[in-house]
């Protein structure tokens, strides 16, 4: 064989190995510059700390294309909210789960009645269980640290939206939390507050029964005005929203004298002043409402018997037996109980 055709025959196996080593790494290589997933909407990954490969193909519906993402999902996830668009290639993909690339989520403070409800409805936002949100709650320690205690907590909750990472700790949110709060108490809204002698916790205490007397928000200054003239003057309370909160029952239509005998010092009827705490927490509107209040000569207010949600006011009482004894005839005509 000639030197020519050996050199031909070389290249020619040079060339063919070249070729099929190409061939055997395009077969490898190529789907991770795939779109990752088919959807035509963005699709939220959320991997937690218990989570594996095949229970994030569950999550996902164990989508076509995803399998190429093994090699990541066989070690241990990183945890977060992850959002893949739509056409994003898997070696994308593969660098976001790699370097915890998250996408925050949205998370709501909601108007609740109790402490272990905001713990159910962040547990459903956040990787945080509700069982830890709850026990942080009634922490004492935990509590005064961030200057309350489990009666005055929930004041510092600010009903609003806020971005988060959703594996965020526990004492990540509720440092978030204390920092809304500082942010939402203004200078204006302190000087407000300091002008009818109350704290802040005072006022969010008040809009709470506000809020709860009344959802119509045009008539929530005035309630608030008549709550404040009752302190101003040592009047109680007496605001049946506290009393189902005494009692612990909110579905109650209709409040009797034996509700308003339940020992507890959220029952206004037995104490006077503020309750120890907020009964709820309070929408903005509430709070403002406090601060913005009414200045009138009502201290009395009671449903109106057309259910409409709003409320007649008395300046006497006289007046005000007046508007009870109709809208008692009206709950008997429909038969509440």
């Amino acid at each position: 064989m000639s030197q020519k055709k050996v050199l031909v025959w070389f290249t020619s196996i040079f060339l063919s190995i070249v070729l099929t080593v190409s061939a055997v790494s395009a077969w490898y290589v190529w789907p991770i510059f795939h779109a990752v997933s088919l959807s035509e909407s963005p699709v939220s990954v959320y991997i937690d700390e218990d989570d594996t490969q095949d229970s994030i193909y569950v999550k996902l519906g164990t989508p076509k294309r995803w399998e190429l993402l093994q090699w990541y999902f066989e070690a241990q996830p990183r945890t977060g909210h992850y959002i893949i668009e739509p056409n994003e290639r898997v070696v994308d993909a593969y660098r976001k789960f790699r370097n915890g690339t998250q996408s925050p989520v949205r998370v709501t403070i909601p108007h609740v009645r109790t402490l272990d409800q905001l713990a159910s409805r962040l547990a459903d936002q956040l990787m945080i269980d509700s069982s830890a949100f709850s026990n942080a709650f009634r922490d004492t320690a935990f509590c005064s640290e961030l200057g309350y205690n489990w009666q005055s907590l929930p004041a510092l909750f600010i009903p609003n939206t806020y971005e988060m990472w959703w594996n965020s700790s526990l004492e990540k949110v509720m440092q978030r939390m204390k920092r809304e709060n500082q942010a939402f108490w203004t200078q204006e809204r302190l000087d407000k507050a300091k002008k009818i002698n109350l704290t802040p916790i005072d006022v969010v205490t008040l809009a709470s029964i506000v809020s709860e007397e009344t959802a119509y928000e045009p008539e929530m200054p005035k309630v608030a005005g008549m709550y404040l003239r009752r302190l101003q003057i040592g009047m109680p309370l007496q605001a049946d929203p506290t009393v189902k909160f005494a009692v612990g029952d909110f579905s109650l239509r209709r409040i009797y004298n034996h509700h308003l005998k339940v020992e507890s010092p959220y029952n206004t009827y037995l104490n006077r002043g503020l309750p120890p705490g907020p009964i709820c927490i309070p929408s903005i509107k509430a709070i403002d409402a406090v601060l913005n209040h009414e200045q009138h000569n009502y201290l009395y207010m009671c449903a109106k018997e057309d259910f409409s949600g709003s409320h007649n006011f008395a300046r006497t009482y006289s007046e005000h037996l007046a508007n009870a004894r109709r809208y008692v005839r009206a709950l008997n005509q429909r038969g509440i109980r």
